[in-house]
Parts: structure tokens; sequence; C-alpha cells
């Protein structure tokens, strides 16, 4: 899996994201431009020690980000497509592309590719998810359906042990 997020705005979101892809072994491609400085301490704070090992890719723009992954399966998360993220069947090599917070992905790119635009199912009168909250929901379903390769998922007690 990879995350892309389009023109992030706010640094502890991103942070958050990066920390969740470090965990996940996902790359995470940022789409300039950004609302915040890749140096920013709320970046970091949030991501915690596992920003050094992040896989990180920057674009200027998406198109870049096509040119550079011509073919590339992208599900675009947006509260304002038809099927939900359960209804469809995720590969292990699919991107689920991300709007920044205040606009989500540009309406231009949804209408494009109505096919691969996916929601996350919430009440009415909600305008939307916390960016972070949101790639976390998405990623993990889509991790479940291809077997959560890679990762553990059994875990360890640190002073007990299971009976």
């Amino acid at each position: 899996m990879h995350i892309i997020l389009h023109q992030p705005e706010i640094p502890q979101n991103t942070g958050n994201i990066g920390r969740t892809c470090v965990a996940t072994n996902t790359p995470l491609h940022l789409i300039e431009p950004l609302g915040f400085r890749l140096t920013e301490n709320a970046l970091r704070r949030a991501g915690m020690d596992y920003w050094e090992e992040l896989s990180l890719s920057r674009y200027v723009d998406f198109e870049e980000f096509r040119a550079q992954h011509a073919g590339a399966r992208i599900w675009m998360c947006t509260t304002k497509a038809h099927q939900t993220y359960t209804e469809i069947s995720y590969q292990p090599e699919d991107y689920l592309m991300f709007g920044k917070e205040s606009a989500g992905i540009p309406e231009e790119y949804l209408v494009a590719d109505e096919a691969h635009c996916i929601r996350i199912p919430m009440a009415r009168d909600a305008r939307s998810l916390n960016l972070s909250n949101a790639v976390a929901i998405v990623l993990y379903e889509a991790l479940r359906q291809t077997g959560f390769s890679g990762l553990e998922t059994a875990g360890a007690l640190h002073r007990l042990e299971w009976g």
C-alpha cells in the first residue's frame, strides 16, 4: 500500500500519518504545496522517533506524481463518493489518496476517475473526520484485505506471558 496526501495543511496530522505509515511499512507521498515545513517541531513530535524510519517522497504537484507513477491505481478518499471504502477490493500496490484538511481532493480529480472514489460512512451532519483518523481507517481495511503482509499479527506482553 501507499498513502498520498494532497497538499496537507496541518503538521500534526501529517506526523501522525507518518507514524502510522512506519508502523505498517507503507510509503508516504506528499504533494505540494504543504501547509508547513517538514522540519517543524509539531510534525516531528506527532511522528515521534518514527519519522526517521519513514519512506517519504515529495512531489511539486499531482502531475509530477502521475508522471513518476504512471499506471498506479489510486483510490481517492472523499466525503462525496458513492461507494464506501469497504465495498472495493484492494491490491497490495494500491495508492490511497487523501486531500487537504480544509477542502479535500480537488473535484477535477474526482470527476475524472469517479470509479476510484471512496468514502467513509458517517452521520449526515458531519463534514469530515480528522485526516489522520481517516487514513488509519482506510489503510487498515486495505491491509486487512491483503492479509497484513509483512506485519506482525500477534503481540507479546512486556512483563508476563499469555496463559
